[in-house]
Protein backbone atom coordinates (compact mmCIF):
# COMPACT_ATOMS: atom_id res chain seq x y z
CA UNK A 1 0.00 0.00 0.00
CA UNK A 2 1.59 3.48 -1.01
CA UNK A 3 1.89 6.19 1.52
CA UNK A 4 0.79 9.56 0.26
CA UNK A 5 3.69 12.13 0.78
CA UNK A 6 2.74 15.41 2.39
CA UNK A 7 3.19 18.36 -0.04
CA UNK A 8 5.97 20.61 1.76
CA UNK A 9 6.53 24.78 1.76
CA UNK A 10 8.72 25.23 -0.50
CA UNK A 11 9.26 29.08 0.73
CA UNK A 12 8.17 28.12 4.20
CA UNK A 13 11.62 28.63 5.73
CA UNK A 14 12.68 31.80 3.76
CA UNK A 15 9.44 33.38 5.13
CA UNK A 16 10.13 32.43 8.54
CA UNK A 17 13.95 33.91 8.14
CA UNK A 18 12.35 36.96 6.45
CA UNK A 19 10.02 37.46 9.72
CA UNK A 20 12.49 37.61 11.98
CA UNK A 21 14.61 39.29 10.17
CA UNK A 22 12.21 42.47 9.51
CA UNK A 23 11.45 42.30 13.25
CA UNK A 24 15.13 42.64 13.76
CA UNK A 25 15.47 39.84 15.84
CA UNK A 26 18.70 37.36 16.88
CA UNK A 27 17.37 33.32 16.85
CA UNK A 28 17.24 33.43 20.50
CA UNK A 29 15.62 36.61 20.55
CA UNK A 30 13.21 34.90 18.46
CA UNK A 31 12.98 31.81 20.31
CA UNK A 32 12.34 33.67 23.20
CA UNK A 33 9.70 35.69 21.80
CA UNK A 34 7.65 32.61 20.36
CA UNK A 35 7.80 31.41 23.69
CA UNK A 36 10.13 28.36 23.62
CA UNK A 37 13.23 29.32 25.08
CA UNK A 38 12.57 27.02 27.57
CA UNK A 39 11.32 23.77 25.30
CA UNK A 40 13.56 24.33 22.28
CA UNK A 41 17.08 24.65 21.42
CA UNK A 42 18.20 28.27 19.90
CA UNK A 43 19.87 26.14 17.16
CA UNK A 44 16.03 24.98 16.08
CA UNK A 45 15.15 28.41 14.55
CA UNK A 46 18.18 27.71 11.81
CA UNK A 47 16.73 24.47 11.05
CA UNK A 48 13.67 25.96 10.37
CA UNK A 49 14.42 28.79 8.17
CA UNK A 50 17.05 26.64 6.35
CA UNK A 51 13.97 24.11 5.68
CA UNK A 52 15.95 21.09 7.83
CA UNK A 53 13.19 20.86 9.87
CA UNK A 54 9.58 21.81 9.88
CA UNK A 55 7.91 23.61 12.93
CA UNK A 56 4.92 22.24 14.18
CA UNK A 57 1.42 24.20 14.17
CA UNK A 58 1.81 25.90 17.46
CA UNK A 59 5.26 27.18 17.03
CA UNK A 60 3.48 28.49 13.04
CA UNK A 61 0.95 30.13 14.76
CA UNK A 62 3.07 31.87 17.45
CA UNK A 63 5.12 33.23 14.18
CA UNK A 64 2.00 34.73 12.99
CA UNK A 65 0.82 36.40 16.31
CA UNK A 66 4.26 37.67 16.76
CA UNK A 67 4.49 39.34 13.05
CA UNK A 68 1.37 39.85 13.29
CA UNK A 69 0.28 38.24 10.19
CA UNK A 70 -2.14 35.77 8.93
CA UNK A 71 -0.64 31.94 8.98
CA UNK A 72 -1.67 31.87 5.62
CA UNK A 73 0.87 34.53 4.41
CA UNK A 74 3.29 32.19 6.22
CA UNK A 75 2.46 28.77 4.65
CA UNK A 76 0.84 29.58 1.33
CA UNK A 77 3.72 29.46 -1.16
CA UNK A 78 1.64 31.49 -3.14
CA UNK A 79 1.27 34.53 -0.83
CA UNK A 80 4.35 36.79 -0.05
CA UNK A 81 4.49 38.63 3.91
CA UNK A 82 3.74 42.29 3.99
CA UNK A 83 6.75 44.77 2.76
CA UNK A 84 6.74 46.10 6.85
CA UNK A 85 6.84 43.56 9.65
CA UNK A 86 5.04 43.41 11.64
CA UNK A 87 1.92 43.27 10.08
CA UNK A 88 -1.36 44.68 10.69
CA UNK A 89 -3.05 41.68 12.08
CA UNK A 90 -4.48 41.83 15.14
CA UNK A 91 -4.94 38.16 17.24
CA UNK A 92 -7.97 38.88 19.99
CA UNK A 93 -10.04 36.83 18.53
CA UNK A 94 -12.93 35.09 20.54
CA UNK A 95 -11.44 32.70 23.58
CA UNK A 96 -12.72 29.16 23.25
CA UNK A 97 -15.51 27.99 25.57
CA UNK A 98 -14.14 24.40 25.57
CA UNK A 99 -11.38 25.28 27.95
CA UNK A 100 -13.96 26.31 29.86
CA UNK A 101 -15.82 23.52 30.45
CA UNK A 102 -13.07 20.99 31.10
Amino acid sequence: MATARRKKSERLGEKLLDIRNGLALSQSEMLRRLGYEDVLPYNRISDYELGKRVPPLPVVLEYAKVASVHMEDIVDDELDLPAKLPGNINYKGIKSLFRKRR
